[in-house]
């Protein structure tokens, strides 16, 4: 016994739905982040991404508040912000250390400079007076 093309068998129907049931519990498992960023690695286009598919999956008889997307806006405007104002402070420490590594190079080189000096002045003085007996 044959049966049309297109008409579910049993077989077919356990096999669609083992299949859409491994396509759902893949889709409802949480993503764990990967890579040294973790969530600091997220970034704007990811943003938009939750943002869009929030608003693409949303109650069409129940829409988000504006209030709440223009919060949601915020916070991310905000966190932007702050990890853009910790790169520039993470970037003017590291200018600053090189400064102090290159001052203290200085006053060590000075310090031998003076040194030097004053034991060329001694053997100066040492070598232009002649000891008296």
């Amino acid at each position: 016994m044959t049966t049309p093309i297109g008409t579910p068998t049993a077989t077919n129907t356990t096999t669609n739905n083992g299949n859409i049931e491994q396509t759902l519990d893949r889709l409802n498992t949480p993503s764990v982040l990967s890579g040294e960023g973790g969530i600091g690695s997220l970034g704007q286009a990811d943003f938009l991404r939750l943002l869009t598919t929030q608003l693409a999956n949303q109650d069409p008889l129940e829409p988000t508040d504006n209030e709440e997307m223009l919060a949601q806006l915020a916070q991310f405007s905000s966190l932007e912000a702050a990890t853009d104002s910790s790169s520039t402070l993470t970037e003017i420490s590291e200018k600053l250390d090189a400064l102090t590594t290159a001052q203290e190079a200085a006053v060590a080189a000075a310090q031998f400079a003076a040194e030097a000096a004053a034991r060329a002045a001694d053997a100066a003085e040492n070598a232009v007076m002649p000891q008296l007996p």
